[in-house]
């Protein structure tokens, strides 16, 4: 599929924007969190216009690019000419996040099995995983109220995230958010990660739990992990494997 470039229609900031946005949605579909063209990823373009970017509606997540994104405004009403339809329905629950929170560049949303299962259970994510002690330290649940596309379910949902890093969508799947798409990405890495191994876990014996005083102090210790580098410490690298594979991302 031949998409024009749209390099030098847009702002430097803007395209590089495009470019890691692109790259997100690549790496979603490589680790296998897609569900065919549905869920998206959205991102804020700063300046006073609140303009976003986010994904054509029809195109598989690995057929994205960086000139095939959709810039729309707060309402998913497009504000430069594309070719590719939006979805307003599926930009339901980022509006209002994006709305509540200035510290928010990138919402990542997504109906993995492993997350839809875990969101499915009682208790949520379990303390039993190392990678479950970064997700819990920073969690919010949101009751499951039918497919979101009512205006008026937007404020419980923005009070049930709070200031919180990762939501689980109960009975429908899990959601971050962060200062960056590259934030975003790792979070969301984590989170489906803590459900994969929650599900394999209760596939064999009694489990066995986290100490609770081990969760106290969790964000200083990921600043430890990542070196003070945040999500920069892996987004390069990630990106340099998208390289090998296939650069058209950036295109």
């Amino acid at each position: 599929m031949h998409i024009p470039s749209v390099k030098e229609l847009v702002s430097a900031e803007e395209w590089a924007l495009r470019v890691d946005l692109a790259a997100a949605y690549r790496l979603v579909a490589a680790y296998g969190w897609s569900d065919l063209v549905f869920t998206h990823i959205s991102v804020r373009i700063p300046g006073p216009e609140h303009h976003f970017l986010i994904n054509p509606y029809g195109l598989m997540f690995d057929e994205i690019t960086a000139s095939s994104l959709v810039k729309v405004d707060q309402q998913c009403n497009k504000v430069m000419d594309s070719p590719f339809p939006v979805n307003p329905a599926g930009f339901n629950i980022h509006s209002c996040i994006h709305a509540a929170r200035e510290d928010v560049a990138c919402v990542l949303h997504t109906h993995t099995r492993a997350g839809v299962a875990v969101s499915a259970q009682k208790n949520g994510v379990l303390p039993i995983s190392q990678q479950s002690t970064f997700v819990l330290a920073s969690l919010a649940y949101h009751d499951y109220e039918g497919v979101a596309l009512r205006d008026d379910e937007k404020p419980r949902l923005v009070a049930d995230l709070g200031g919180k890093t990762f939501l689980m969508l109960r009975n429908h799947g899990l959601l971050t958010v962060g200062k960056s798409i590259a934030d975003a990405w790792l979070s969301m890495y984590t989170f489906e990660n803590t459900c994969r191994i929650q599900i394999d876990a209760q596939a064999g014996g009694e489990l066995v739990t986290v100490d609770p005083r081990i969760l106290d102090g969790m964000s200083q210790v990921m600043k430890t992990v990542t070196a003070g580098q945040g999500a920069n410490i892996a987004w390069p690298a990630l990106l340099r494997k998208l390289e090998r594979q296939d650069p058209s991302y950036k295109s």
